[in-house]
């Protein structure tokens, strides 16, 4: 046996704790791939970079379904916890895993540094989104079907994420609905690489049968002082149901950003952290403006008391003003537009609801983050995070030699 061949059977017989993340549950396509099933690596964490759309989709994985019956719950108006790491054997998922069980509590990377899963620190992460489809097939899905429902701007960078689920989700169709987990990660620590990963899961607790509306391309809106942009343009943000990002493929993109401009799922994009609570077809009452890097129109949200842990946009230098278009917006079946809860009035207050808005958005992005940061099975500090992370990387640095040759 020759060198190389002696290091390539080493390599499938360690853990790959390094480099990139993904989602794991057993309710993902290719949740039992690894790095020998396909003539490349295409792993779940392995990065999807200028392929084919047959490569990128569901991470090229819908020859490798989950087992029936297998669903990842989203509890309406509560925290769906996910788990996200850089291999399975980082998970309580370890047992199907080849490398066995290397968790170490809340740390997403065993042995690594945050470098490795793209981020220089807390500040330098981008967040990370849940779409869902209410189509129970998944050959019908289509990347125009995706609606991001949920978003945790701090990701990666615990294992133990949690992903708001909107207060007023309706029930999914017989069969379950399909859902995906989507990361595009800062420029500082790593190339053009967009992560998605197809999953089935199920809506429980809804107790609304309004659909969501028909999901837009999200716009570049937020401050961004990185490309010379200090002020944000809260005219020029999408509202409303939004797609997720398609990045730098090599077909079906959606996004045409530069390589050190990458689209982000956080308030660059008008993606606030927690649930996106104004993504149904009643949202808007009144209809969208159409969006412009001029515009001073602010559309207001009819969120029907609902207690938001994530709201639209804050402008901190654009009042806010009502629309006042007729024009509606169009369900996604198959789930009944109808609705038997009756809209609020809209503000028609000017600078005041500006101020009101800033106030609000600002206060419940603190508490938010405040709250994941002391939630029972996570860090409460960075420093909490980053002690046992330097330990274990010194333990497990000699193992990490054999496999980054690869």
């Amino acid at each position: 046996m020759t060198f190389a061949l002696l290091l390539t059977a080493v390599a499938g017989l360690l853990p790959f704790t390094a480099g990139h993340a993904s989602i794991f549950h057993p309710s993902m396509w290719g949740f039992n791939v690894t790095a020998q099933t396909f003539p490349y690596d295409n792993r779940p964490v392995a990065p999807l970079i200028n392929y084919t759309f047959d490569e990128w989709w569901f991470h090229g994985h819908l020859d490798h379904p989950p087992n029936d019956g297998d669903f990842f719950e989203l509890p309406a108006g509560e925290p769906a916890t996910a788990q996200v790491a850089c291999d399975k054997g980082a998970t309580t998922f370890f047992a199907s895993d080849p490398g066995g069980n290397i968790q170490n509590g809340d740390d997403p990377c065993p042995g690594s540094p945050p470098a490795e899963y793209h981020t220089t620190g807390l500040s330098d992460v981008k967040g990370c989104a849940l779409a869902i489809t209410y189509e129970s097939d998944v050959s019908q899905v289509q990347p125009e079907d995706f609606t991001i429902f949920s978003v945790n701007q701090t990701c990666v960078w615990t294992r133990f994420t949690d992903f708001q689920v909107p207060a007023r989700m309706p029930a999914c169709p017989e069969g379950g609905c399909i859902c995906a987990f989507f990361w595009i990660h800062s420029p500082d620590s790593g190339s053009e690489q967009n992560y998605m990963n197809g999953f089935r899961c199920n809506v429980t607790g809804s107790t609304s049968n309004v659909a969501l509306a028909t999901p837009q391309l999200p716009r570049r809106c937020g401050a961004d002082p990185q490309n010379d942009k200090p002020e944000a343009s809260p005219g020029n943000c999408t509202y409303g149901a939004k797609l997720p990002f398609y990045w730098f493929q090599a077909e079906r993109n959606n996004m045409f950003e530069g390589t050190y401009a990458p689209p982000f799922y956080n308030d660059l994009y008008n993606f606030l952290d927690g649930a996106q609570e104004d993504i149904f077809a009643d949202s808007y009452p009144n209809g969208l403006p159409s969006p412009s890097p001029n515009s001073t129109v602010v559309p207001s949200p009819n969120l029907y008391d609902v207690a938001a842990t994530s709201t639209p946009f804050a402008p901190s230098i654009t009042p806010v003003f009502s629309v006042t278009s007729s024009s509606s917006v169009t369900p996604t079946p198959p789930i009944s537009s109808s609705s038997a809860v009756t809209p609020l009035a809209n503000s028609t207050s000017t600078a005041s609801l500006g101020a009101a808005t800033t106030a609000m958005c600002k206060s419940t992005l603190f508490r938010r983050r405040q709250q994941r940061r002391s939630i029972s099975h996570g860090p409460e500090s960075v420093a909490d995070v980053m002690a046992p992370r330097v330990a274990s990387h010194r333990e497990l640095q000699d193992r990490s030699k054999l496999w980054r040759a690869f």
